[in-house]
């Protein structure tokens, strides 16, 4: 279907959907066509603003030829020329399939990976990260499960972010974290490289991931030694262990059961969406050269080299200077921004390819 033909079809459906709102024997299917009709509105306000600019650009180009007008309107011809290509890139943008987990709110997993004691301080740098970045941002950072590290570290946390658009800034975040710098403990000064990987899950709702009580496995056991915010006499510490796929959560961090219980349900439902749906990008993806975001963490995705006080994501090529600033959450917008741009010049791609 041809660019044009197709944004003529949104704007006769978006009419359409305000002629069934406004009939009373439709009422029955007004917050159907009414969510519709509110999702079509940005490229419907779009396409109108760039069809109005079409025009007046054949108005001004006819108005050249007018000895009286020649001056002004060649002036604002090439005005309205300079401004056509961005408002055609953001009708463009408008049409981009929107993903429906990126206003909701995450669950963000960090654990230690090669690197020993090394790995698990930077997994709490990382932890220290996102926490300041979520305060920028106004959002809730709640930290569901820990498991500290002798030196201070973190093996893995489990963390509940909520706020507006959480998932849509974290979801680039999914891979492995690589660190070079000199431990703490290394008495020669030499730069010792380790690893930490992040997962974020978008935040599974009722409807989202349909769980039977057969298919779970529960498990209570004495909450126990660094990684709960205390040893307790009682067994509240929750396993779950979900059958059908062996997904299994352990959360401790709560005195109260119950409370771990929901917490472990929380997660272990956001883990299965999140397989669903890394299930179904990949069949997306099949035929799309960029994947920023395809959440591989087999894949090295960011370098932190703390001598050299840079930081680089090498899915965008993108090398900052001023680790610090990056590190305490006020930089960490320049990174996300990057990739949010290349995965729209990605997807936008593949649009234009299959119009």
């Amino acid at each position: 279907m041809a660019f044009e033909a197709h944004i003529d079809s949104i704007l006769n459906r978006h009419r359409e959907l305000a002629a069934m709102m406004a009939d009373p024997a439709r009422a029955g299917d007004f917050v159907k066509n009414s969510r519709e009709y509110a999702n079509l509105q940005p490229v419907v306000d779009a396409a109108e603003a760039y069809n109005a600019a079409l025009k007046e650009y054949a108005d001004l180009e006819a108005l050249m030829s007018d000895p009286d007008m020649k001056d002004i309107a060649t002036e604002e011809y090439y005005k309205l020329k300079e401004k056509l290509p961005a408002l055609e890139e953001a009708l463009h943008l408008t049409l981009i399939p929107k993903d429906s987990a990126d206003e909701g709110n995450a669950i963000l997993e960090i654990r230690a990976g090669t690197g020993g004691d090394e790995a698990a301080l930077f997994a709490a740098d990382l932890l220290r990260m996102y926490r300041a970045y979520a305060a920028i941002r106004g959002w809730r950072f709640d930290i569901m499960d820990v498991t500290e590290s002798d030196l201070g570290g973190i093996k893995e946390a489990i963390i509940s972010v909520e706020g507006a658009g959480v998932f849509s800034k974290l979801k680039f975040e999914s891979g492995v974290h690589r660190v070079q710098r000199v431990p703490a403990t290394e008495t020669q000064g030499r730069v010792h490289t380790s690893a930490a990987t992040v997962a974020v899950l978008p935040e599974a709702q009722e409807a989202d991931v349909d769980i039977r009580a057969e298919d779970l496995k529960v498990d209570t056991f004495r909450a126990s030694g660094s990684g709960g915010q205390h040893v307790n006499r009682t067994d509240s510490a929750i396993r779950i262990t979900h059958l059908p796929t062996g997904t299994v959560v352990a959360v401790q961090e709560e005195k109260s059961q119950h409370k771990n219980r929901a917490k472990a349900m929380a997660v272990l439902k956001s883990r299965i969406l999140a397989a669903q749906r890394e299930k179904l990008d990949s069949e997306r993806a099949a035929d799309r050269k960029s994947q920023v975001g395809s959440g591989d963490r087999s894949e090295r995705i960011r370098t932190y080299n703390f001598p050299q006080g840079r930081v680089t994501d090498h899915r965008v090529d993108l090398t900052l200077h001023g680790i610090d600033r990056v590190m305490n959450g006020q930089d960490l917008d320049k990174i996300i921004d990057a990739l949010h741009r290349e995965d729209q010049a990605g997807k936008m791609a593949t649009l234009q390819g299959r119009q």
